[in-house]
């Protein structure tokens, strides 16, 4: 298995070598030459395993450059018991008939990420190993709330790496601030900056992809490498849970092998949507998969019309993990849908940046609407959805989670199609705690007090606070520091002691 560049297909690198990398040196993302495909015989042996064994079944078609031992070593130690709260990893439990919820915050730090960024690591200085050897790995992360934690502690005192974590200041819930600035490690530096996350997302991308930065690197044996799903290595390991969700409803009787499900994700930068893209065109029976969005409602105009526009106002919202406006990982789906045009992707990237919009031709529009299905919803629907479910099902759920539901709601009244469906369900609702509390009709839910919030939630719902956010109250602030957008260059090369 090869890999090429979504803006150059001449380029072609080992799983190893993308994952190291990170981002093509042109700018491109890494996407695999061919997406393998599986038949029914694997899902049912696929079901018959535990989370471990069906994400090394899986990843084992994607990483073909690494030994089955590697593959061990590296799934083996991302989920062995004591990580994850759930025995299950990423249970999927039912909501309803016919609708059940993929939770994927049961890691360390309470959300999705985890599920990708508990693994990275292993898979990041295996591939190190193979393709730069002596290199010390320069993690540069940016981060609307869950990630930068997320990559924080799947890397700290991680031998030969350095975490560098950029996060709007104004654009994450204190509890994702809290997190991310009492992070231990002696490998890791966090600093927020004036903007919003499109804002670190694009000067991240562009110190990636600086010559004399890359040179200053290289002077002192170090390297850029990413954390964000930008990096392939971030990108495969959540293709993983939709097969596993697959499984898990057919050993629940849910549904028949064969049988289509619909998908609806929670999504800004559209990576967790993508990985169940390609979960799609490896061959699970999935039939729709919808794109569920807060206020910021980019990525809904452009499933609907084939227009993405930039240039439109931006919503600080309850739901501060889709706070997003240029969704990266849709270029890779770009290049899937226009027959792996190169040409065509790096016009539309271009057009994004010098004319903050772009609109893809018929035939790639047509790819879109016979997959994807778009829909957004306020955070006033979000949190009258947070208070009617834990009301009506005693289900307690995070902002992102509710958007989620309230656009599948949405979808099903629209379209009638109550073909069996899974929601994915991305962060504790703790994380949240000021807006699930006044969701579940809280007058609590005003104050600094974020510890006091969760303990409030959990009187009313009897809802177990997790322990890792719990463990935070305690700990000291390591990192404050607060930079302009202009600033994180030098910001970067003061964090790694080479300015």
């Amino acid at each position: 298995m090869f890999y090429t560049s979504t803006r150059d297909t001449s380029v072609k690198v080992t799983a190893a070598e993308a994952i190291t990398n990170g981002i093509s040196k042109e700018g491109g993302l890494y996407v695999p030459c061919e997406i393998p495909s599986v038949n029914r015989e694997f899902l049912v042996q696929l079901a018959q395993l535990d989370y471990i064994g069906r994400a090394k079944a899986i990843l084992s078609l994607y990483l073909t450059d690494f030994t089955d031992a590697e593959l061990d070593y590296c799934v083996g130690g991302a989920y062995k018991e004591g990580k994850f709260s759930s025995p299950e990893v990423a249970p999927t439990v039912e909501l309803e008939h016919g609708v059940s919820i993929l939770e994927l915050w049961h890691g360390p730090t309470c959300a999705f990420k985890d599920m990708a960024l508990q693994l990275l690591p292993y898979l990041l200085t295996t591939s190190a190993k193979k393709t730069a050897d002596g290199k010390q790995i320069v993690i540069l992360v940016a981060t609307s709330g869950d990630t930068g934690k997320a990559a924080l502690e799947g890397f700290k005192d991680v031998e030969n790496t350095n975490v560098l974590v950029f996060y709007p200041n104004d654009g994450v819930s204190a509890m994702q601030k809290l997190q991310m600035c009492t992070q231990e490690g002696a490998n890791v530096s966090v600093c927020a900056i004036q903007g919003n996350f499109d804002d670190a997302q694009t000067s991240v991308k562009e110190i990636f992809t600086s010559d004399a930065v890359k040179a200053k690197l290289a002077e002192h044996n170090m390297m850029f490498s990413s954390a964000n799903s930008i990096n392939w290595g971030r990108l495969v390991p959540q293709i993983v849970y939709y097969f596993s969700t697959y499984c898990d409803l057919l050993n629940q009787r849910k549904i028949e092998l064969g049988e289509k499900i619909n998908v609806v994700v929670p999504t800004g930068n559209f990576g967790n949507i993508l990985a169940a893209y390609y979960a799609r065109e490896m061959g699970l029976p999935i039939k729709k998969l919808v794109c569920a969005s807060n206020a910021n409602n980019v990525l809904t105009e452009f499933i609907e019309s084939g227009f993405y526009n930039k240039d439109r106002d931006f919503y600080t919202t309850i739901s501060p993990s889709m706070d997003i406006l240029v969704s990266s990982n849709l270029e890779r789906l770009l290049f899937h849908l226009s027959g792996e045009n190169d040409v065509f992707v790096k016009d539309c990237m271009q057009s994004l940046f010098k004319d903050g919009h772009y609109t893809v031709d018929k035939s790639v529009y047509e790819g879109i609407r016979g997959i994807f299905e778009g829909g957004y919803c306020d955070d006033d629907a979000t949190k009258a959805t947070i208070g009617k479910l834990f009301k009506e099902k005693n289900y307690l759920c995070d902002t992102h989670t509710a958007v989620a539901v309230t656009v599948y709601e949405n979808y099903l009244k629209k379209t009638g199609d109550d073909t069996i469906c899974v929601i994915a369900s991305t962060a504790s609702p703790y994380k949240f705690s000021p807006a699930v509390l006044e969701a579940v009709g809280s007058k609590d839910a005003v104050g600094d007090d974020g510890f006091e919030m969760m303990q409030s939630l959990h009187t009313i719902t009897g809802v177990p606070i997790p322990e890792p956010l719990a463990a935070i109250q305690n700990k000291p602030v390591r990192f404050d520091k607060l930079a302009q957008r202009n600033e994180m260059t030098d910001v970067v090369l003061d964090m790694l002691g080479i300015r």
